[in-house]
């Protein structure tokens, strides 16, 4: 450990000898002074103090006035009040001016020292604690993904991955987030072959797991019984890891009541999943009873502009009773304003759904801009741009409001986004869908270990717009590319977040029940 200095600034500092004592001989630094006026001076002058003690009560300026001089010369240096008082408006000034950490008079030399473990070796304990830590349940992790789970153990295998993957995030311990990043790859690959194994047995049985075709009946509706307001918001392209990373902001207005799990169906597409949540059905069936709502790929036209009317008729088949609903899209920042602005006035309603469509346009806007390629370079810098976003957009300051009046909130998503890294050639007519993730079309042509194919697309819940049409989804971090101009769409795409195809990342969201605070 290098050495660490410490600026001392009390009037009694010749009766904290033992202390200083102490502190010499645990290889710190330490420069004294005995009043707030020549701490101020000698932190001003000094670009090597690591640490400031303050004694509360001193002559000339008090302690909270030193305080507020010292940070306003650097805000991050941290610093310690030492007081005798332990009134309660004096600690909540001294916390309100941005003390990191206070100590009662007569001052235990023990104490300092776990303060300044706390303070100065934090990052290091916390890395070095966490390391070990995932070494001990590296082993554990792999047997649980080998040892072949049902769908509820691949939910929690994943929010186990994911939790870990935060941790090493928080813990800056590179080498071990390589390791686990390796370990993922593992699990998607595992994942994959159980999708392969099991999804048409999902579709034909009568008992699947919790997926988008019955998240709303399973998950939502009983609560519309109470004939209270309800807001379900849809983000699209919501990632179990980011509901994690925007999670203790939200806990800042709400309690989190449940946090479920469910299957996207794929392709884990929007047109695809989104419709079939609010359709209460599989895309085969909305294609069969409400043909006029279904658009297939190669249709003109918006693919999810129905949704309103098909969540009006899920409504109308499951309750006897009619219920009060309303439904609003986010495209962008001027129907985020208007959506916040509104708020109070779905207050009426049994349920309102609103769609937020900006991560899914992060996502995009990530393939086709540089310089977010540059701020989400990686998986921990996209989560960090959807926290910023969070913390600034009309959604929060929405969800607040929803908060202060009482309201219940619900948050799910349609699927989830994977970083492709691994290209795999496939050749289609030029009706073929250009999804990077998943393919429709006639005359596919690929090779067959290298992707889940469906030949008959009824078997998985799918319309089927020719008699010859084939589905072919993308496994673990795959993504289709045609060769023509390979190398060009290669350099385009590789490590880019995209959705369509099988990955822990895409199928497996989160369904979060919120109450106000």
């Amino acid at each position: 450990m290098s050495e660490i200095k410490i600026l001392w600034a009390d009037d009694e500092i010749d009766m904290l000898k033992p202390q200083l004592f102490f502190l010499e001989k645990k290889g710190y630094k330490v420069e004294t002074v005995t009043n707030g006026y020549d701490a101020v001076d000698v932190f001003s002058n000094a670009n090597d103090i690591d640490v400031v003690f303050l004694d509360e009560s001193m002559p000339g300026i008090t302690g909270l006035e030193t305080l507020t001089k010292i940070k306003a010369i650097n805000a991050n240096v941290p610093v310690v009040m030492i007081t005798k008082n332990e009134a309660e408006n004096l600690m909540e000034e001294a916390i309100g001016s941005q003390i990191d950490d206070y100590l009662i008079k007569p001052v235990n030399p023990n104490q300092i020292l776990l303060t300044l473990k706390k303070l100065i070796d934090n990052d290091r304990l916390v890395s070095a604690k966490t390391m070990t830590d995932y070494q001990q349940e590296f082993r554990n992790i792999s047997m649980t993904i080998s040892e072949g789970l049902d769908f509820k153990g691949w939910a929690e295998a994943y929010k186990n991955i994911i939790n870990w993957e935060l941790k090493l995030d928080s813990s800056n311990a590179d080498n071990m987030s390589e390791i686990l990043n390796m370990q993922k790859e593992e699990a998607n690959s595992e994942f994959s072959k159980f999708i392969m194994r099991n999804y048409e047995g999902w579709i034909k049985e009568n008992d699947p797991p919790v997926m988008s075709h019955n998240l709303l009946k399973n998950y939502l509706f009983d609560h519309l019984d109470k004939k209270e307001p309800n807001f379900l918001f849809v983000l699209d392209n919501l990632r179990y890891d980011q509901w994690k990373i925007l999670e203790p902001v939200i806990r800042q207005a709400f309690r989190v009541d449940r946090e479920e799990s469910f299957y996207s169906i794929l392709p884990t597409a929007t047109q695809y999943s989104r419709n079939s949540i609010f359709a209460g059905m599989l895309p085969a069936d909305i294609e069969k009873h409400y043909p006029e709502y279904w658009k297939n790929d190669t249709d003109e036209g918006g693919k999810n502009q129905f949704e309103s009317q098909l969540m009006e008729k899920q409504l109308g088949r499951l309750f006897r009773d009619p219920i009060r609903f309303d439904y609003y899209k986010v495209y962008n920042t001027l129907g985020a304003k208007i959506m916040n602005d509104n708020v109070n006035n779905y207050f009426n309603n049994d349920l309102t759904v609103i769609v937020y469509n900006f991560i899914d346009m992060l996502s995009h806007a990530r393939t086709e801009m540089e310089v977010l390629k540059e701020l989400a370079g990686n998986e921990t810098a996209y989560r960090s741009l959807t926290l910023s976003w969070f913390k600034n957009s009309p959604l929060w300051a929405a969800l607040q409001r929803i908060s202060e009046r009482g309201a219940k909130v619900f948050i799910t998503t349609d699927h989830g986004t994977i970083r492709v890294k691994k290209p795999v050639k496939v050749i289609g007519d030029r009706d073929t869908t250009t999804n990077l993730r998943y393919k429709l079309g006639r005359m596919l042509k690929y090779k067959r270990n290298e992707v889940y194919e469906s030949r008959k697309p009824k078997d998985l819940g799918l319309p089927s717009p020719n008699v010859s049409s084939a589905f072919i989804f993308a496994k673990e971090s795959d993504f289709f590319l045609y060769p023509n101009n390979y190398g060009q769409y290669l350099n385009m795409y590789r490590d880019t977040f995209q959705h369509g195809g099988i990955s822990l990342e895409e199928v497996i969201c989160p369904f979060i029940e919120l109450s106000p605070k």
